[in-house]
C-alpha cells in the first residue's frame, strides 16, 4: 500500500514530501487502518454519546459552558472523521477527483483552526466565572455564546475560502479534470496561499496562547489568593485545573501548525523511519487531542458525569442482556 506524509496530515499544512512514496506490507497497512478505525470509531462513539446526553437534557443546553463544549466534541467528529476518511483512501485509491478533495481539505481545515478558537473561548468564561462571577451570567448568555461560534466559522472561513476561490480561478482546470493526492500543500500549491497560511498560523498562535496564558494566571492568583485566606476555592481550583487541561490539548493542536517543521527536523533525523515517524505524529497530532474533550467536561464535570453514566452503562448493559434495552428505552 502507498502512504505518503501527507496523508496522515491532510487536515493541516504538511512539509510537502508527497512525490516520495513508501511501500507498506500488506499486513502491516491493514493493522494500521484497523488501528486507526477503531481508535477513531471509539472516540467518536463516546463523544456521540456526550451529544446524545447533552441534547436530552435541559440543564446543559441553557448552559453557555456546555453548549461551547459540545461545539468542540461535535467539531472534533467532524474533524476526526474526514482526517480518517483520507488516511483510508490514501491506502486504497492514492488519488482523487480534485473537486471532492477540495471538500474534504476544507471541512478539515475549519474544524482544525476551530478547535484553538473554541479552547480559547472556553478558557474566557472560565475566567469570568471564577475572577467576575457576578458578571458571568450578564456576559456569558446563550445568544452570545452562539454568536460567538458563528465568529469561530467565519474565521476559520476567512482563513479557508480564499484559497479555494484563489486556486479554483487560477487552475479551473485542475478541479474539473485532474485527480490528486489529497493534502493541502497539493491542493492549495498557489506561492500566496502558503504564505498566508504562515502569517494565519503566526497570528493564531500568539492571539490564542496569550488568551490561555491570561487567563490561565488570573485564576491561578484567585485560587492562591483564596487559599491563603483559608478559605480553598473548589470552584477555583478545579477552574485550574481545566485551564491546565486546555493548554495541554491546545499544545497538542497547535503542533498542527508547525508540523512541517517537525517533520523535516523528524525526517532529517530518522530518514530510514520515515513512514513509521509519520505514522505516530499523525496519532499524536490529530487523533489523541480528540480524545481530551470528552476527559475535560465528559469525565471531570460532576453534572455531566452523572448523566453520561447513565447512557454508557445502560448501552454495555443492553449489550449483554437484550431485554434490558425497552428499560434503556425510557432514558431516551
Amino acid at each position: 500500500m502507498i502512504l505518503t506524509m501527507a496523508s496522515m496530515n491532510s487536515s493541516v499544512h504538511s512539509y510537502n514530501m508527497s512525490s516520495l512514496t513508501y511501500r507498506d506490507p500488506s499486513s502491516t497497512a491493514v493493522a494500521k487502518n484497523v488501528f486507526i478505525l477503531a481508535l477513531g470509531l471509539t472516540i467518536n462513539y463516546i463523544n456521540g454519546t456526550l451529544i446524545h446526553t447533552f441534547r436530552k437534557h435541559q440543564i446543559f443546553y441553557t448552559n453557555p459552558r456546555y453548549v461551547l463544549f459540545i461545539h468542540l466534541v461535535l467539531n472534533d467528529m467532524i474533524q476526526l472523521t474526514v482526517t480518517i476518511c483520507l488516511f483510508v483512501l490514501s491506502y486504497v485509491i492514492y488519488r482523487i477527483q480534485t473537486s471532492l478533495c477540495c471538500l474534504f481539505i476544507t471541512f478539515a481545515s475549519f474544524t482544525t483552526l476551530n478547535t484553538p478558537l473554541n479552547l480559547a473561548i472556553m478558557a474566557v468564561e472560565c475566567y469570568i466565572a471564577i475572577c467576575l462571577p457576578l458578571r458571568h451570567a450578564e456576559l456569558c448568555t446563550i445568544r452570545r455564546t452562539y454568536i460567538l461560534i458563528s465568529w469561530i466559522w467565519a474565521m476559520s472561513a476567512i482563513s479557508t475560502l480564499p484559497d479555494v476561490f484563489l486556486n479554483v480561478a487560477t487552475e479551473p482546470e485542475r478541479y474539473i479534470y485532474a485527480s490528486i493526492f489529497c493534502e493541502r500543500d497539493n491542493l492549495f500549491r498557489h506561492p500566496i496561499s502558503l504564505q498566508k497560511r504562515d502569517i494565519s498560523f503566526i497570528i493564531y498562535l500568539i492571539g490564542v496562547w496569550l488568551t490561555v496564558f491570561f487567563t490561565y494566571f488570573k485564576i491561578f492568583f484567585v485560587a492562591q489568593a483564596a487559599k491563603k485566606a483559608k478559605s480553598e476555592d473548589g470552584n477555583a481550583k478545579k477552574a485550574r485545573n481545566t485551564i491546565l487541561l486546555h493548554g495541554f490539548q491546545l499544545m497538542m493542536c497547535m503542533l498542527t501548525y508547525i508540523y512541517h517543521t517537525i517533520m523535516k527536523a523528524l525526517i532529517y533525523l530518522f530518514p530510514k523511519h520515515y513512514i513509521n515517524v509519520i505514522f505516530v505524529c499523525y496519532i499524536f497530532i490529530q487523533i489523541l487531542p480528540r480524545l481530551i474533550s470528552p476527559i475535560v467536561y465528559g469525565l471531570r464535570d460532576k453534572t455531566f458525569r452523572q448523566h453520561l453514566k447513565k447512557y454508557l452503562l445502560c448501552s454495555v448493559i443492553a449489550s449483554v442482556t437484550p431485554w434490558t434495552k425497552a428499560k434503556c428505552g425510557s432514558l431516551s
